[in-house]
């Protein structure tokens, strides 16, 4: 009989899949194991148990189990003191404020209409769809479905909602909002008159929606830049609108040019649209190659298309000089045009799917009509939209022409503007010393694999993202070496841990600890949660698991909340906003005053619910709510303080023990294990394969709290096995903390 003693000093690589259980050979095999269930990773390399879930509050939410999310949570941040849980839920949203004095959570409004008296426009069939960004007072929430929504915070407790609402010129003849030219190629729009309404507007061919009632009624469209307000469809070739400004044109200075002994006058408009024989009519022009104004302005007939900007028409005299001038003129017609387009933004085209902020614009992405396309607004101007002449802090549009169209679902501000669509990542670089301007922007492809709907996140100097199928987490990193951005996988070594995700929050250390975490909350209601520290190449994955179902996560600061399903008892289903707490070690727990071993619970559980009671280090046991109380007095009869919860699951088992020997590895051979050397830290409760933690205080008064154990702690364990593992577990829910073991292995 032969002994090796094998060191498991870390655990930096978490929970690894079962493919992994024969890689023995690697470096990952000893630095993980086959089970981390509700453990923190430390940097260090040992593992902490997570901490307690303490209840706050009982959402009165009618459980549907076909729903992926009810009550999604996000966070509203104004400032260091003034910090919010937004609840959205169906047709309703729910505000909670954090005290800025003891960080209480309260909640302060609920939300059913918006400040039309409207219902709101969320639902719960796409709250897992909906993007975000928030700035200052406001939050624009995006879907395809509805215009952006802002929640706006109007005071330091009262908030409102309300539909985005682009800027208008100040007499309201311009909205500055993106159009596009949704018409096949050669399309003309014919308006009956110049202007006034109940204007008819006749294409070339088939156009408007016909649907009853058409969703064009209420759209704006614009001819050669003029708007025009559809209130009425006839057919798909006839509509008929309002036009909110006459179909005048005002030339650029010097657009006029003359040649000497003849009457043509070429005149330059950007994108004029016109045709050979349509009707104009010329105002406010000046004498130009001594041509009179009388003889310029009036009526014209449209002679040649010399391009797209430049048209000829005849003067009523021949110049004497060839020249360039005719002042700033004014050009009315409604003679038929290809240069008309319709606003991007409708029920009919769809509405952005992405939102985030960069380089001080508002930026929206991917339309339902024009999914591969990008809006920023104006520098500090969010609401407009105007590309304008294209100068430096004027809103830019950009496409992703790259062959194959790409539904953009996300925008992420990082070192570049990051673009995640459903078939590839891409992104709009940054410039230095410069900003993005509608002459420097552009969009760049980068990587091939897709994202689903659940919202990226950075940390670590990369760019999370759940790959769409739901099966796989990627870093969307720049790489130096490739001056470009890669996408590698993370969640390779713990690929069972990811199961379709809906969501995913990061935390910047907190909870007691200094590590950054991202948790992503799977749709069977588990969280994988994921350590990083690049630069010590620390990345690893736990899963964590509550007496219930995860419904939601956001963290805020060093805060992380959840919406959790519990059973509260006799099969009662509700949705409960709880906070991982250091101070708990059970979930949906609280801090109950109680008389004589008597609580009163039934505030928070009804009967026949199994609840743990923790008494400071002391745990008291196991007992069912009855009469709306939890009776400890046949335990404990003095007990007045107690924290009363739901014990949740445990587990750190290893992967089986094995070891090189002389002769090669010993996998596969019956072994067993002699014993365990844990090192432990602060640890109230252990319990290794069957064998109990004892921990033994120094004196015989049993009042006295029982002291947390510090130090190296020996297990004996018996029998032998081809794949003998340790088993790490508690039955007292209690402090845990393992900073590293040795196992003896006999062979």
């Amino acid at each position: 009989m032969q002994k090796v003693r094998v060191p498991l000093t870390n655990f930096q690589f978490g929970e690894v899949s079962p493919s992994l259980y024969s890689r023995t050979d690697t470096p990952i095999y000893n630095q993980s194991a086959q089970r981390v269930e509700n453990f923190f990773l430390r940097s260090e390399g040992g593992v902490i148990k997570r901490s307690g879930l303490k209840k706050i509050y009982k959402f009165d939410t009618t459980i549907d189990t076909s729903k992926r999310q009810q009550c999604r949570l996000l966070p509203f941040v104004f400032s260091d003191d003034e910090q919010y849980i937004i609840s959205l839920e169906h047709q309703q949203v729910r505000v909670f404020q954090i005290s800025p004095t003891t960080g209480a959570v309260s909640l302060i409004s609920t939300i059913t209409q918006d400040i039309d008296s409207a219902t709101l426009k969320f639902t719960d069939s796409y709250l897992h769809e909906y993007t975000y960004a928030q700035a200052g007072d406001v939050m624009f929430i995006a879907h395809p479905t509805f215009i952006p929504q802002q929640i706006v915070r109007t005071g330091l407790t009262s908030f409102q909602v309300e539909s985005f609402q682009f800027d208008q010129r100040s007499n309201g003849d311009q909205v500055y909002q993106p159009y596009y030219s949704f018409q096949t190629a050669g399309t003309t729009l014919d308006p009956s008159k110049s202007s006034g309404s109940g204007a008819t507007l006749t294409t070339s061919s088939a156009y408007w929606d016909t649907s009853s009632p058409s969703k064009h009624i209420g759209t704006t469209i614009r001819y050669n830049g003029h708007e025009i307000e559809i209130t009425g469809v006839t057919s798909s070739t006839v509509a008929t609108g309002d036009i909110v400004d006459s179909l005048k044109t005002t030339l650029s200075a010097n657009s006029v040019r003359t040649n000497e002994g003849s009457a043509t006058l070429e005149i330059t408009l950007v994108n004029h649209g016109l045709d050979e024989g349509d009707s104009i009519t010329i105002s406010n022009a000046g004498t130009v190659g001594g041509i009179s104004v009388n003889q310029i302005n009036g009526s014209r007939t449209i002679q040649k298309i010399i391009s797209d900007d430049v048209f000829t028409v005849n003067a009523g005299a021949n110049a004497n000089e060839s020249d360039i001038g005719g002042g700033t003129p004014d050009i009315t017609t409604h003679a038929p045009t290809t240069n008309w387009d319709e606003q991007s933004y409708s029920s009919l085209r769809g509405f952005p799917a992405a939102v985030t902020f960069h380089q001080n614009r508002l930026v929206f992405g991917g339309t339902l009509a024009q999914p591969d396309s990008i809006w920023f607004s104006k520098i500090a101007s969010y609401y407009n939209f105007d590309v304008g002449e294209a100068k430096d802090n004027q809103a830019i549009h950009l496409t992703a022409a790259v062959g194959e169209i790409q539904q953009i679902r996300h925008l992420v501000s990082n070192r570049d503007l990051q673009v995640f669509s459903a078939s590839a990542e891409f992104f709009v670089p940054a410039f230095q010393n410069q900003p993005l301007t509608p002459t420097n922007a552009q969009i760049r492809r980068q990587t091939p694999f897709g994202v689903g709907f659940e919202r990226p996140q950075a940390i670590d100097g990369a760019t999370l993202f759940i790959q769409k199928g739901g099966q796989i987490v990627r870093e969307y990193l720049f790489s130096d070496a490739e001056a470009a951005y890669v996408a590698n996988p993370i969640s390779t070594i713990s690929s069972h841990l990811i199961k379709t995700p809906i969501e995913m929050n990061t935390l910047y250390g907190a909870l007691s600890r200094s590590e950054s975490y991202v948790f992503v909350l799977n749709d069977d209601g588990t969280m994988a949660v994921f350590n990083s520290n690049r630069a010590e190449q620390r990345a690893g994955w736990v899963e964590f698991t509550t007496n219930g179902v995860f419904h939601s996560t956001v963290t805020i600061d060093d805060r992380v909340f959840a919406n959790v399903e519990y059973d509260l008892g006799d099969g009662t289903e509700a949705i409960v906003l709880c906070e991982f707490d250091a101070g708990f070690n059970t979930d949906m727990a609280k801090e109950y005053s109680g008389t004589a071993g008597v609580f009163d619970v039934s505030a928070d559980y009804n009967d026949d619910a199994v609840v743990q009671v923790i008494d400071g280090n002391n745990f008291i046991g196991e007992f069912t709510v009855s009469g709306g109380e939890v009776d400890v007095s046949g335990v404990d009869a003095t007990l007045t303080t107690a924290e009363i919860g739901y014990k949740f699951n445990v587990e750190l088992k290893t992967n089986p023990i094995d070891a090189n020997v002389g002769n090669g590895p010993l996998t596969g051979i019956p072994r067993g294990l002699g014993s365990v050397i844990l090192d432990l830290n602060n640890t109230l409760s252990c319990k290794v394969n069957s064998t109990e933690l004892i921990i033994r205080n120094v004196t015989d008064d049993f009042s006295l709290q029982q002291k947390a154990f510090t130090g190296k702690k020996e297990f004996r364990l018996f029998g032998y096995n081809r794949d003998p593992q340790i088993t790490i577990t508690q039955d007292s829910p209690l402090n845990l903390q393992i900073n590293g073991l040795v196992a003896e292995l006999i062979f």
